[in-house]
This record gives structure tokens, C-alpha cells and sequence, in this order.
């Protein structure tokens, strides 16, 4: 995980959102316990039929999921990046969802991003070599 330990919490969404935002971040939990193959495949189907989310759009999924989940603000960045992503899903878009790693030191990091770049994440996420990419079909 970057450097980033504890994210900014934004203000929460009204009820109606927060309760969608809490059911895909424990569907992201679950996710995050698979293996990577597992989940890379879970969001291929999950992508399918979905228009690419346009930055506004991700960054506007992930400051709900950061602000409903104290557990997703914090150093879970594979739990925070699966439920971003399934909240773009559920509002009918697909971010590009990423996993990589860079070194030295070893470090490994989970996040969306629209056009290349990291949506909501510190500058140098740029700096980690993808290891996983599902992009929008």
C-alpha cells in the first residue's frame, strides 16, 4: 500500500446512497479474500455492459465508499479500490481497475483509474508497475 495510511473522510451521502455504498463494500471485503485470478475474473463479467466512468464519475464513487467505510478509509487500498469499483458499476459506469507493485522497497497497491490517471490516490501512484488492469469493455 502507498504511503497514504488514513484518507481524508468526506461528508457522508444521504441514507438511501450510504445503504448501496455499505453493501458494496462487504461485497468488496469477500472480494479482496480471493485470489487475484478470481477477482480479475469476477470484475470481467462485472465490467460487461457498463460505459467507462469518466474521472468526475470514480472520483465521486470512491469519496462515498471513503466516507461511509472507516475500513476503507484507512490502509485497505484492495478493499477500497473493489468497492469503488462496484459502486461505478452499480451507477452504470466501469473505472479501470489496477493492482501493482513497485520496489525497492516492496510495495504493493490496489486503485481506479480514468484515462491513466489514479483517481483520489497520492502523486506517486504512478510509480507502480500494473500487474492487474480490468478496463472498461
Amino acid at each position: 500500500m502507498s504511503s497514504s495510511q488514513a484518507l481524508q473522510r468526506g461528508e457522508r451521502p444521504p441514507l438511501g446512497r450510504r445503504l448501496v455504498i455499505h453493501v458494496a463494500v462487504g461485497i468488496a471485503r469477500g472480494l479482496a479474500r480471493l485470489a487475484p485470478v478470481r477477482i480479475r475474473r469476477t470484475f470481467e463479467l462485472l465490467r460487461r455492459g457498463a460505459a467507462a466512468a469518466t474521472h468526475e464519475q470514480a472520483l465521486a464513487a470512491r469519496q462515498d465508499v471513503v466516507a461511509v467505510s472507516v475500513f476503507c478509509s484507512g490502509r485497505y487500498c484492495l478493499e477500497r479500490s473493489i468497492a469503488t469499483a462496484i459502486v461505478c458499476r452499480l451507477r452504470g459506469v466501469w473505472p479501470v481497475w489496477c493492482t501493482g507493485v513497485r520496489t525497492p522497497p516492496f510495495e504493493a497497491h490496489a486503485w481506479v483509474e480514468v484515462d491513466g490517471v489514479p483517481v483520489g490516490e497520492p502523486t506517486d501512484t504512478v510509480t507502480y508497475r500494473h500487474l492487474i488492469v480490468v478496463a472498461p469493455v
